[in-house]
């Protein structure tokens, strides 16, 4: 019985379906870990569906906490009409729980970093190490950004509903809930640690990008975050080896990739071209457009598209990625001049790829070096044992990622 793999594919869904009901974060949270705590203790075998045992036991157990807790008439007549409660029928545009989460948790009262921590610990059951490795920070600047959003006075004491907001607030929501989404895409598509590949994370992204394509069909920048997960999932399949071993983009038989998510992705990037209202994740999905358009990739087009996103969304990342392109088109020492003054001291594909460009440069020592600095800093088995491995045989060969 797996239950850690119910936990991680249910989680998420549990706390969004009590917060709803109970209009409580912490409470739901609470009720959903003493839920998995009981099902430790009393299965034998799976029911047949693990998630609505976990709700309703959470449920009630919420239930019996506010009698305990209670200490007015009214609180007490509140947990009595939860316990008879059916199922809430669902209350405004969105069908979907989840995605109800992530706006209420990307509340403009809370600031922008702890909003997406407190979504990606609650929606995605992502743990502290998992959010600071999205972030790059250190786990205890997470853990602190966590508990202050759950102890915010305006997200526990007001009563903030549970509900996707009013059209005259969506600017200030819908850029944090992009990096939701975004952010927890990338932790199913290269995980913190265990296997590489989390695919109920890496579905549950899709999913609720397409939910939000389909709330807000108008908006550029979910068409683009929408068209850049799916050309991303599209390659999924090619990216690991018969063996489990990591796959990178030049050595992927691209047979594997699938083709209806790629045609998907590349009609999105098509209507967001015609909207000629450009922003970071539509520049991300045309790059990915590239990369899945034909038996090989354009290098020049995608280093045009990296020098566009660069000026939108100057960050270290983006100049690291940028500097692969860079390398296909111009060469390995100026990929390298490129990343002078890049800063990412705990992003191992920083020195894997300065170790790449310095194979190809014939400077092996140095190479060998950055290798090992590259696995240190990897946290994922599959990654590190990648890159000791290319320490050790060190062939020359370039790949990119």
């Amino acid at each position: 019985m797996d239950l850690a793999g119910i936990y991680r594919a249910e989680y998420g869904r549990c706390v969004a379906t009590l917060a709803r009901l109970l209009g409580d974060i912490n409470l739901a949270e609470e009720a959903v870990q003493d839920a998995f705590t009981t099902a430790l203790q009393k299965w034998q075998t799976l029911p047949p569906n693990p998630g609505a045992w976990i709700v309703t036991t959470a449920r009630n157990r919420a239930v019996d906490r506010l009698r305990r807790e209670s200490t007015r008439e009214a609180r007490h007549a509140q947990a009595l009409l939860l316990y008879h409660q059916d199922e809430p029928s669902e209350v405004g545009p969105v069908r979907d729980d989840q995605l109800r989460l992530i706006f209420t948790c990307c509340h403009p009262a809370l600031a922008p970093e702890a909003r997406t921590a407190l979504t990606l610990r609650l929606l995605g059951g992502l743990d502290v190490p998992e959010i600071a490795r999205a972030y790059l920070v250190q786990e205890a600047t997470v853990a602190q950004r966590i508990v202050r959003a759950k102890n915010k006075k305006k997200i526990r004491d007001a009563a903030i509903p549970y509900r996707v907001p009013a059209e005259h607030e969506l600017p200030d929501r819908l850029p944090p809930v992009l990096a939701v989404l975004y952010l927890m895409f990338n932790e199913g598509y290269a995980s913190t640690a265990g296997p590489l590949i989390r695919t109920d994370l890496c579905a549950e992204a899709v999913r609720l990008a397409r939910e939000l394509a389909a709330l807000m069909p108008d908006e550029p920048e979910v068409l683009g975050l929408l068209a850049l997960l799916l050309l991303t999932e599209a390659r999924r399949p090619a990216r690991l080896g018969p063996a489990g071993d990591l796959v990178l983009l030049a050595d992927q038989d691209r047979s594997l990739w699938n083709r209806q998510l790629i045609v998907e992705g590349h009609e999105l990037v098509r209507r967001c071209l015609r909207r000629n209202r450009p922003g970071p994740y539509q520049i991300q999905a045309a790059i990915g457009a590239v990369h899945t358009d034909g038996a090989a990739t354009d290098w020049q087009q995608v280093l045009a598209l990296y020098d566009q996103l660069l000026a939108l969304a100057p960050t270290p990342v983006v100049a690291l990625n940028r500097a692969v392109a860079v390398a296909e088109v111009h060469g390995p020492a100026v990929a390298l001049a490129a990343l002078e003054g890049v800063d990412l001291p705990r992003y191992h594909r920083l020195p894997a790829t300065r170790a790449e460009l310095l194979v190809r440069l014939g400077r092996n020592d140095e190479a060998r070096a950055a290798y090992d600095q590259a696995a240190a800093l990897a946290t994922n088995p599959t990654e590190r044992a990648y890159l000791e491995t290319r320490r050790d045989e060190l062939t020359g060969e370039w790949r990119a990622s």
